[in-house]
């Protein structure tokens, strides 16, 4: 296993896509959970009969708003934790078979992570071992404007989970499991899941397990099927690559609030490039640095509460803020309203 392994996907020209394998067994799923195929399908710009297609497209942004969707229409918070957790490797078409036709686990999973451009774009896998002697396999939608990200998180970390599963046995668990979000009403579920310790509102969502297993054999190795599923994949036609400056921007941006508003120097510091080249980005856009901040706030402001568990104190620190005054006054600066107030029409609605 090299050091380093890291793939980041690049935009499409439509807005970045995914592969409709990603949501083999979404139908009989929800239908199990009680939910309405035909108007959760229909408020995400999918049809049902595209999802679990090996070669389909489909746009990320309409793939994450499928499982946002059916956790609030089937008012399963943890919908998207379960149907990872039930998700078998080889449903992920192409990938999936590539990545079990590996002839280790070390191998497999640096296959998940040097593929993973060509499933997925505007997002970021890497395999890197951790200060704490750990492996971690991390995770991330990049796309700064996919903003309720959750449930794919939380899906595709069991999917992820599952590979290793496939190697070491179902009873096999993590040491750890990070996620990017804040933590849910019910996180309980989700340590029960990984069968670990989960953290949330980490830098991004990871797995942390021992380096061990890494040498362990891939129970249905095969290098031809491999190589085949390989070159298969990579004819679809995405491809890699690094994703447009004010879209970096963006998302280094979001990364950074939790630990307070971040600077400009300190954004340009991030992504090496200069101030003016960030300035620049910005304004083509039509903003300044201080009104990328502000929309990122406003924009993270309402999700976060429409997330009813969070305590405002949290949003505040989420957000960047010092203090609850400072939040409640930015807040009700953009909408007339206060957070509290905000949260409690949400309710009434």
């Amino acid at each position: 296993m090299t050091g380093l392994t890291e793939v980041q996907s690049s935009d499409h020209q439509h807005g970045p896509i995914v592969l409709a394998c990603a949501a083999t067994g979404i139908v009989p799923f929800i239908e199990r959970s009680g939910g309405d195929i035909d108007r959760i399908f229909g408020n995400s710009g999918i049809a049902p009969d595209m999802a679990g297609s090996p070669t389909l497209k489909l746009k990320l942004s309409d793939y994450c708003r499928l499982f946002e969707e059916a956790s609030r229409r089937t008012q399963n918070d943890n919908f998207g934790l379960w149907f990872g957790n039930q998700f078998q490797p080889r449903d992920l078409g192409l990938w999936g078979y590539a990545t079990v036709s590996s002839p280790t686990l070390g191998s497999a999973l640096e296959n998940l992570v040097g593929l993973f451009r060509y499933h997925q774009e505007s997002s970021s896998m890497r395999l890197i071992p951790g200060r704490d002697g750990l492996i971690r396999l991390e995770y991330r939608v990049e796309a700064p404007e996919i903003l309720e990200r959750r449930q794919d998180a939380e899906l595709s970390l069991g999917m992820f989970l599952n590979v290793i599963r496939e190697c070491c046995g179902p009873h096999w668990a993590p040491e750890e499991v990070y996620f990017e979000h804040p933590r849910p009403q019910l996180w309980q579920e989700h340590e029960a899941a990984f069968d670990a310790p989960v953290y949330f509102s980490q830098p991004t969502n990871a797995l942390a397990f021992r380096r061990d297993v890494l040498e362990k054999p891939m129970p249905a190795r095969d290098l031809k099927l491999l190589a085949t599923m390989q070159a298969s994949l990579q004819a679809l036609g995405l491809q890699g690559g690094e994703g447009g400056l004010f879209d970096r921007i963006r998302t280094a941006i979001r990364m950074r609030l939790p630990n307070g508003a971040p600077t400009l120097d300190q954004i340009a510091a991030e992504l090496r490039v200069s101030a003016p080249s960030v300035q620049r980005s910005l304004a083509e856009q039509g903003l300044t640095y201080k009104d990328a901040v502000e929309t990122m706030r406003q924009n993270l402001a309402r999700m976060y509460l429409e997330q009813r568990q969070l305590p405002l104190t949290e949003v505040a620190l989420l957000l960047g803020y010092s203090e609850l005054s400072a939040f409640t006054r930015a807040f009700t600066r953009w909408t007339g309203v206060s957070p509290r107030a905000y949260r409690q029409g949400l309710v009434r609605h």
